[in-house]
Formats: C-alpha cells, sequence, structure tokens
C-alpha cells in the first residue's frame, strides 16, 4: 500500500492534476498518510494545517484532508457559508510566498471532508508565519536556516502564473468564436500562420497557451466563456466619483469577461464619462477629448497585462473632475523603479504569454516603450506628465486634466459647440455650411426636413452664436461662414 501512495500521488501531482478529482476518495484516505498525505481531524487546527501546507510547498506538493483521524477514521467537519473562502484567505494571508491551494469538499459516509491540495512551489522556501518546513516521511518538520539558504539559492526555472495550468478547465470553457477571431486578427496584424479552421486544441498549442494537453491560466484569461469562474479577481472595477476624493459615486461598473474584451469596454466606460469639446476648423467640425485616448488605452492594456493574478484584488479605474487613476494589483518587478519608466528601459512582462497575445493583436505596438508613449502622447497632447508610482501591494498611473479643455485646441476660430446648447440637427447643419461654403433658406430646409420658419430660427441662432453671416436680403440671401 505505501509503495502505491508513493506511485500514485507523486504521479498526479507532476502532471498539475486534482488528485481530488482524480482518485476515489474513499481509496486515497485509506491509503494512510505519508510523504504526500496527511489527516487533521478540525479545520481549527489551523496552524498544524498550515505547517503542512509550508512542507508540501518546499517539498513535492500534496494533500491535506479535514475531518479524518490519524488512522484514517472519518470525522467529518461542519462546514459554514463561507468556510472554504476564509480558510483560503487564512492560508493566503498567513504564507510567504502567498500560497492558493486548491480546495475541495466532499462526502465520505454520509460526512463532509475538506481536501486541501498544495502543489510544490517554485519560490522556495515557503513560510507559514515565522517558519519554513518541510516534509520528512509523515510528519512536517522545521527547517535549518541551511536547508533554506540553499532552497533560496537553487538555480531552477520559476513558473510564471500565466503558465500554469488552470486547475479544472477544459475546452468545454474556450469561447471558441474569440480563438477564432483572435487567429484572424494575428494573422491581419502580424501575419500569425495559424488557419482560421486550425482544430481549437491546436491552435492553442500553437499560441503556446496548452501544457500536456492542459488549459494554462492565459489561455482562460484570454478566451474563456467565463474567466471569473475560475479567477474572481479577473475583473475591472470602474467609477466616476464626483468631485476629487474617492467618496460619492456618480456611475460605477465592474467589468467582467476574457480580457481582451476587457480593454474595449474599460475604454468605452472612460468615453462615456470624460470631456468633450468641439471645433469648427477650416469647414471642418472636429471633437477634442480631455485626454488623449491612445494614451488611457495603453494605460489599460499595461494594467491589464502586467497585473499579479495571483493577488485576488482588481483592477481599478477611478474617474475625478481633475484627473484619471488607473491602478492594478502588483508593485514593478525589480529593478525598475517607477521613475525608469519615463527613460528608456528593459521590458519584464510579469505575464509574458499574455503579453504576446495582446502583441499578436497589435493590442501593443513593443514591449518595454509603453509608458515612454503614454508620457509623450500626454505632454504633446497639452497635458503635465503623468505619475508612476507603486503603492502598497500595487502600481498606479494617474493622468491629470487639463484646467480648460478648449485649451487643447491651439488653433483660431475654436468653438465649443457644446457649451452653444446645439442638437444634433444644428451640428450637422453648421458642419454642412462649413463644407458647402455657402446655403440658403430653402436649402437648409430640404436637408433636413422642416419648415422654412424652423431653418430660419436654425440661421438666426448661428448668426447670433457668431458662426456665420448673412449675405444679401428677401429671396436673393444666403449665409456663409464666418471666418
Amino acid at each position: 500500500m505505501e509503495k502505491n501512495h508513493r506511485d500514485v500521488i507523486p504521479q498526479y501531482l507532476s502532471k498539475q492534476k486534482h488528485v481530488i478529482h482524480n482518485m476515489n476518495k474513499t481509496e486515497l484516505i485509506h491509503l494512510g498518510e505519508s510523504e504526500t498525505l496527511e489527516f487533521k481531524q478540525s479545520l481549527s487546527l489551523r496552524d498544524d494545517i498550515g505547517k503542512a501546507i509550508s512542507a508540501f510547498s518546499n517539498t513535492n506538493g500534496g494533500v491535506v484532508m479535514v475531518g479524518v483521524a490519524d488512522k484514517g477514521d472519518i470525522i467529518g467537519v461542519g462546514i459554514g457559508a463561507n468556510t472554504i473562502e476564509n480558510e483560503a484567505d487564512y492560508i493566503k494571508r498567513h504564507t510567504d510566498p502567498p500560497i492558493y491551494p486548491f480546495i475541495k469538499v466532499f462526502e465520505v459516509d454520509g460526512k463532509n471532508i475538506v481536501a486541501i491540495e498544495v502543489e510544490e512551489s517554485s519560490d522556495k522556501p515557503v513560510f507559514f508565519k515565522k517558519y519554513a518546513h518541510k516534509r520528512v516521511g509523515k510528519s512536517s518538520q522545521r527547517m535549518l536556516s541551511s536547508e533554506m539558504r540553499r532552497l533560496a539559492h537553487e538555480d531552477k526555472p520559476k513558473m510564471l502564473w500565466d503558465e500554469k495550468i488552470c486547475k479544472g478547465a477544459s475546452l468545454e470553457d474556450i469561447d471558441e468564436d474569440k480563438v477564432r477571431w483572435f487567429l484572424e486578427k494575428a494573422r491581419f496584424e502580424r501575419r500569425l500562420d495559424v488557419g482560421y479552421d486550425t482544430p481549437i486544441i491546436d491552435a492553442l498549442e500553437r499560441l503556446n497557451l496548452v501544457e500536456n494537453n492542459n488549459l494554462t491560466n492565459a489561455a482562460i484569461l484570454l478566451f474563456g466563456k467565463r474567466p471569473q469562474k475560475f479567477f474572481l479577481q479577473s475583473k475591472v472595477r470602474c467609477a466616476r466619483y464626483k468631485g476629487t476624493t474617492p467618496i460619492d459615486f456618480i456611475d460605477l461598473r465592474v467589468i467582467e469577461g476574457n480580457i481582451v474584451d476587457q480593454v474595449d469596454d474599460a475604454e468605452k466606460f472612460i468615453l462615456s464619462h470624460i470631456k468633450k469639446a468641439a471645433k469648427i476648423i477650416g469647414f471642418k467640425r472636429e471633437e477634442a477629448l480631455e485626454y488623449p485616448l491612445n494614451a488611457l488605452r495603453e494605460a489599460i492594456v499595461n494594467a491589464i497585462c502586467h497585473r499579479d493574478y495571483a493577488v485576488s484584488s482588481d483592477i481599478t479605474i477611478g474617474i475625478f473632475d481633475d484627473r484619471i487613476e488607473i491602478s492594478n494589483p502588483g508593485t514593478l518587478p525589480e529593478p525598475l523603479t517607477p521613475a525608469d519608466l519615463k527613460h528608456k528601459h528593459m521590458s519584464i512582462p510579469r505575464n509574458p504569454l499574455v503579453a504576446n497575445a495582446f502583441f499578436m493583436i497589435r493590442n501593443v505596438e513593443q514591449w518595454g516603450e509603453g509608458t515612454n508613449k503614454i508620457v509623450q502622447w500626454c505632454t504633446e497632447y497639452g497635458l503635465r506628465e503623468p505619475d508612476f508610482e507603486d503603492i502598497a501591494g500595487g502600481f498606479l498611473v494617474s493622468f491629470y486634466a487639463p484646467d480648460e479643455i478648449l485649451s487643447l485646441i491651439p488653433e483660431s476660430g475654436k468653438i465649443n459647440l457644446e457649451e452653444l446648447g446645439l442638437n444634433e440637427r444644428q451640428i450637422k447643419g453648421i458642419e454642412l455650411i462649413f463644407k458647402n461654403g455657402r446655403i440658403t433658406n430653402s436649402e437648409y430646409a430640404k436637408e433636413f426636413s422642416i419648415s422654412r420658419n424652423s431653418a430660419t430660427n436654425d440661421l438666426t441662432g448661428f448668426i447670433e452664436n457668431g458662426l456665420i453671416i448673412r449675405i444679401g436680403r428677401g429671396r436673393g440671401c444666403y449665409y456663409v461662414p464666418k471666418i
């Protein structure tokens, strides 16, 4: 029995599949405690559970079965509304680096058992509270300082979060239409040599989003039907606040779905809440936004690509009267500092698979230049430089609004049509007059299917606002732009 135990559990863990999904639960318990399996009678034994998790993380991984006595007798545990969430949060808060175990509740002999599965960590040593532990036989033992130093200096390639297998995910969780859209877009933008009709699993493999026939975290983030089923933290929280403090909000939206669509949805939210000014220059009506849209979009893309998805917080976008703040969980990777981002610097993507996918569809041009372009676009637009800063556990970009939006339109003849209170027909009428150079009352009335009296009212209003002038009188009069 002991031989089978050593053979079976590491085999599943090495493939990063759930032991508790792929083995008969009763059989697993009957195998007895070992180097990869430990029993605990109650969830109240949090310190003992934490030590075992540290030990499994520093050794070969393993499973803690809670509700089982040392000799394998089924005791069971009580399960409340937030039991699993509280247990996961406790483990995360008291392990360093944070451990996010897979926790599952199942029944054996009519009693609830909690299984906590832990993979071997790629970032060792893993501490629980003040100490690191290792697994020796059936026990968890405190590691010596010399052992910790050896682990810390081992030259092992570290698997990044987006490269890891998404536990429990299958092709049924993938949005096939989104994959095929991506293939067409990447073929057009970067000449990706993967055909539209390529089988989905083959396409994902070509994009390096599959590992040992299992979907990676990046695959679900990019193409999942509902990524939040697996990663609650993969959301963007947007708010338009009243004034300059994050107290009262005018509008609030939580953006979910795949991260490709999140970029567009976040951009649309910002556009719906920033100021716009209209100008008429050279017979043509144009609009000026309060902020350069390309800089805002670049900051959104950076936040989604470079955030730390192992952290349970969301990306946030706050729109204030005087600024826009975009923050994401995860500080800058060493050795980068906020000051470096305004100069030429190296690119250190936290999620390289996600970053590469965004590059393929030209959501980014080239990594390592985005923040420089943000600064350039803002200053060329007439705004002050944005600020980049590390905040507690995260990263923040702040854009600053102009004192007066019309200051962004330096040309002579600028006119703020919003302030004039023109309706949509009247704005189109002004565009038509500036485009054609002249118009009569009857032509205006016919163009917009209105009475001559309504046309006269519009044209008189344009004159009063200094937009046009009238030439002549009576039936022969016409109107031209005031230049």
